[in-house]
């Protein structure tokens, strides 16, 4: 089955305060949406990529940074909102497609073996997204006063990538209303259940400042330990 990423960078990343679209943003040396992108590009069940977003940006940042991606076939402009974006990146799929991985780029972080077992997964049950386990306490907020404690057993928090069988994505989004947030409940709409395959606590999406500086930090000592192994 031939396996296809769509990675939606058209986020605009206001949350941020950086004056340029999210995926635009430095991180470690990098435009923020190269991290995942060499990610996708290494991921050997990856056949190629669809990238959405302010593509002419895209790739002059792409080319000043000196990475030439081999597995991108299509830089389309995002949409509105999240739920247009991928509607776009739908329709710039290879014809040979057959199962669609989509990950937001925010999720700079993501590893080869949470995209290994998400592929995997969606291979197996037609869908399947990567989540963790909820950790924390939930409380219930009226007025700012705590209403209730939810039990958060069986609880998981939802992560890219989500894959599915291409025809289940096309007609998810056919069907579609206009405030879809999450492509895994728009295959639930439709009937199909969804694989929940391993995510990561380091997989978070960077939307804050402070999500920005954890990155950052993370990527330094990676990038730090790299380079004491080599000299070893």
């Amino acid at each position: 089955m031939s396996v296809t990423a769509i990675l939606l960078c058209a986020g605009r990343g206001e949350r941020l305060g950086a004056g340029v679209p999210k995926a635009a943003v430095p991180l470690a040396g990098r435009p923020l949406f190269a991290w995942s992108l060499g990610t996708l590009e290494r991921a050997a069940g990856v056949d190629s990529i669809v990238v959405v977003g302010p593509s002419r940006t895209l790739r002059e940042l792409l080319a000043a940074s000196g990475f030439a991606p081999r597995k991108v076939v299509a830089w389309v402009e995002g949409g509105a909102e999240r739920q247009h974006s991928v509607s776009r990146g739908l329709s710039a799929l290879p014809a040979n497609c057959d199962l669609v991985a989509i990950h937001d780029c925010a999720r700079a972080l993501v590893s080869d073996s949470v995209v290994r077992r998400a592929i995997e997964a969606g291979r197996e049950h037609g869908a399947a997204i990567a989540a963790v386990p909820l950790a924390d306490t939930l409380k219930r907020n009226e007025d700012g006063f705590v209403a209730g404690t939810p039990s958060r057993e069986g609880l998981w928090c939802a992560q890219t990538p989500q894959v599915f069988r291409r025809d289940w994505i096309e007609a998810a989004h056919a069907r579609a209303g206009e405030t879809a947030t999450d492509d895994a409940a728009l295959i639930e709409a439709i009937g199909h259940r969804v694989r929940i395959a391993e995510g990561a606590p380091l997989n978070f999406k960077v939307t804050t400042p402070d999500d920005l500086a954890l990155a950052g930090r993370w990527l330094a000592g990676r990038e730090s330990g790299s380079r004491e192994e080599a000299e070893r």
